[in-house]
């Protein structure tokens, strides 16, 4: 999924915003016995109170009763926030046993000749990384033979007349064609084995953070953009654990730092379509005098 442009530009202010009234009113709500918990919608009311309770005036919301652009806003954004989890995220997320059924018909299907690598679990939950696997023949199949680095084992580099421009902190999943001067770089979050919600889960949506900052700063200040995917799957761990860090990710994704987040099985039909963009541009690239 992409953004929605109603909240794309919005300014610094606008998210400061949503990060504090999500502090301080939560993310998600309870469910009763036998109901599944969904996202929380706040309205501008209720956000006026959570910045009385955190000490901070309310008058940039609501002004007497009558919510302010930026509070009619901040409630638009919540109400799509929880819809879209609620209603389509969470469908679109697999656990081990569907991410398996989906790797495996993919694999006797495509016949791949790409790596397909192990988890990093040990004893019965050493398993192939489904989601990566995925990826990777998805990837395969759509370049037909381009360039691609399935594993790269150096940092992304930008270049200016050869010389590095920027690099980036941490090594990506991917980079197509190559990981100096990407046309396309992606991160996978497949956590399928995992018991807990842990503090490596988190600090993983927050490198991603770091990495789309960072990009961001390239295109505002060199003016050169790289298309950059998030894609995450395991039902257990980010929808019954995580559910407050998928809202982050949403929140991310309408900060601009990244292009597009692919959640689950959403991938098999999203990731060739977003390949044949990047080969359009690469092969316009190649072909430049």
């Amino acid at each position: 999924m992409r953004a929605d442009s109603r909240f794309l530009a919005q300014p610094r202010q606008f998210w400061a915003n949503v990060r504090s009234i999500s502090q301080e009113l939560g993310y998600t709500k309870r469910a009763g016995r036998g109901k599944s918990s969904s996202v929380k919608v706040h309205t501008v009311k209720e956000m006026g109170a959570a910045m009385t309770a955190l000490g901070l005036t309310s008058d940039h919301m609501v002004v007497g009763n009558a919510p302010t652009d930026l509070g009619r806003n901040l409630e638009a954004y919540f109400a799509y926030r929880a819809r879209v989890l609620n209603e389509f995220v969470e469908p679109q997320l697999m656990n081990a046993a569907a991410a398996k059924k989906e790797f495996d018909h993919l694999r006797n299907q495509l016949k791949p000749k790409c790596a397909l690598p192990m988890n990093k679990q040990k004893g019965e939950k050493r398993e192939h990384a489904y989601l990566t696997g995925i990826v990777n023949m998805l990837v395969e199949k759509s370049l037909g033979g381009l360039p691609v680095n399935f594993n790269p084992l150096h940092l992304t580099t930008f270049t200016a007349n050869d010389a590095p421009l920027r690099t980036l902190s941490r090594r990506v999943d991917g980079a197509f064609p190559h990981t100096v001067n990407p046309i396309g770089i992606w991160e996978i979050k497949e956590y399928y084995f995992t018991t807990s919600f842990g503090s490596r889960i988190a600090d993983g949506v927050y490198e991603t953070q770091l990495d789309g900052m960072e990009l961001a700063e390239l295109r505002d200040s060199e003016q050169v953009s790289v298309e950059h995917l998030l894609i995450v799957d395991a039902y257990d761990t980010w929808w019954l654990k995580g559910r407050s860090y998928l809202c982050r990710i949403i929140d991310m994704l309408h900060m601009g730092l990244v292009d597009e987040v692919l959640f689950g099985r959403e991938v098999i039909e999203a990731l060739p379509a977003i390949i044949a963009n990047w080969t359009a541009t690469y092969r316009a690239r190649v072909q430049r005098p």
